[in-house]
């Protein structure tokens, strides 16, 4: 009987094109595991894709479009399935042999003309079919179901049910949808689980190139080597693959020594608000409009100050921050926020819709809106925790908005996490 490796390179064998796929919400994990892979297959000979949905500022990972691009092959990293399946148009030629074909496009419509030899064409000669899928097989990484996939998925779901679908993942909530499921919870990181994987198959093949790709995923899920879930075979594989030509100081340059100053200066004020509640389980912090414009960082820069304190407050389970965003309708025409203080916001019912006066022509315009970043560990789901504001995201990272102004958003957001807290073990 095959073991489960044998399994995985057994379908690989028999695939002519390989679909490379991984979570909406990208991540250092994500990415690299994918880059690691597809660079593995090039070397097999196959021809492999990858395709994530193009992260969103708000709703991901925010700069992993840009954290990460110092990897090898980033740049083959697409955002959509392009030409999945082909539309087939079927001209019987029984009764009369073709001449010449011309199309045309005439506003909306693609006109084929088609001239026989002799004879003529009718409606009844003409069918229509569709052909098979693009790829022969899915390889998903780091992804605990489907749906995670975000647009891959949904824009194409009939694709997914038809073809072979690779589980790889370390997530104990993965839902184990593939046909083959490869799920190690001992793992750190996908990326652990493919150093394994291709060293079992053919350590020759992993070149300097694979391995940076994955130890980032490793170094990226261990917060540089900071967090308590390091085994002994992570600390076994990283040095194995920094024995086979892993840039590691490239790796740690790149992802924990290049801040920027604007991000140190959001992150000091940050600090400056860090709150603590349920003996410092629940952790959170506020950031007003004037934050980002005094230390002109943008809401991209949140990831990093999230890392940051990821790793500096281990014994936090939750880390929420509270944040406005930049409003659309400012009339004051200098790019400051209509309210310096949120504590400066009265009680009345126009407040509480998110709408105040300027006192002087009596315009009056919204709020900034509020948003959130949710941060689990363990396992305890972030998008359970802030399920009335239809978050988006996954259970580790999850990001939602609120249309009340700051002060009042932290006070309901904190409430209402708190309660929810409570009533779960730790």
């Amino acid at each position: 009987m095959l073991t489960q490796e044998q399994q995985i390179f057994e379908q690989i064998k028999k695939a002519n094109n390989i679909l490379i796929t991984f979570s909406h919400v990208w991540n250092g994990d994500s990415v690299a595991s994918a880059l690691a892979l597809f660079l593995f297959l090039k070397k097999l000979g196959k021809n492999a894709e990858i395709v994530a949905e193009k992260p969103k500022t708000n709703n991901s990972s925010p700069t992993a479009g840009k954290l990460f691009s110092f990897l090898p092959a980033f740049s083959e990293i697409k955002n959509e399935l392009e030409n999945l399946r082909k539309f087939i148009i079927s001209l019987d030629i029984t009764n009369a042999k073709v001449s010449q074909i011309k199309y045309k496009l005439e506003k909306s419509s693609l006109n084929f003309i088609i001239s026989p030899k002799e004879g003529f064409f009718t409606e009844d000669d003409i069918t229509s079919s569709t052909g098979g899928f693009k790829y022969d097989l899915i390889i998903t990484l780091d992804a605990p179901d489907l749906e995670s996939l975000g647009k891959i998925y949904d824009n194409d779901t009939e694709f997914f049910y038809k073809t072979p679908i690779i589980n790889i993942d370390h997530q104990s909530d993965n839902e184990e949808f593939g046909q083959i499921n490869l799920t190690e919870l001992n793992a750190v990181s996908v990326s652990e689980i493919l150093f394994s994987l291709f060293e079992s198959y053919s350590r020759e093949l992993i070149d300097e190139d694979i391995a940076t790709c994955l130890l980032t995923g490793i170094i990226y899920k261990t917060r540089s080597f900071k967090t308590p879930n390091i085994t002994p075979h992570t600390l076994n594989a990283t040095s194995e693959l920094i024995s086979m030509g892993a840039r590691r100081e490239e790796i740690v340059n790149m992802l924990y020594r290049s801040r920027t100053l604007n991000v140190l200066k959001l992150w000091g004020r940050v600090l400056a608000r860090l709150t603590g509640s349920l003996d410092n389980k629940l952790v959170w912090s506020t950031l007003s409009h004037i934050d980002f414009l005094k230390t002109e960082a943008e809401e991209d820069d949140l990831s990093e100050v999230i890392d940051e304190l990821i790793v500096n407050i281990p014994l936090a389970k939750i880390i929420a921050i509270i944040y406005e965003r930049v409003p659309e309708n400012d009339i004051s025409g200098n790019g400051e926020s209509p309210i310096r203080n949120s504590n400066e916001a009265s009680n009345s019912d126009a407040d509480q819709r998110g709408i105040i006066s300027n006192g002087v022509n009596n315009q009056k315009f919204n709020y900034p809106t509020t948003s959130l970043f949710v941060y689990s560990v363990k396992n305890i789901d972030s998008m359970e925790l802030i399920r009335e504001y239809n978050p988006t995201g996954d259970r580790r990272l999850a990001q939602a908005e609120i249309n009340k102004p700051l002060g009042a958003a932290e006070k309901e957001i904190i409430g209402l996490i708190e309660e929810k807290l409570k009533k779960l073990p730790f």
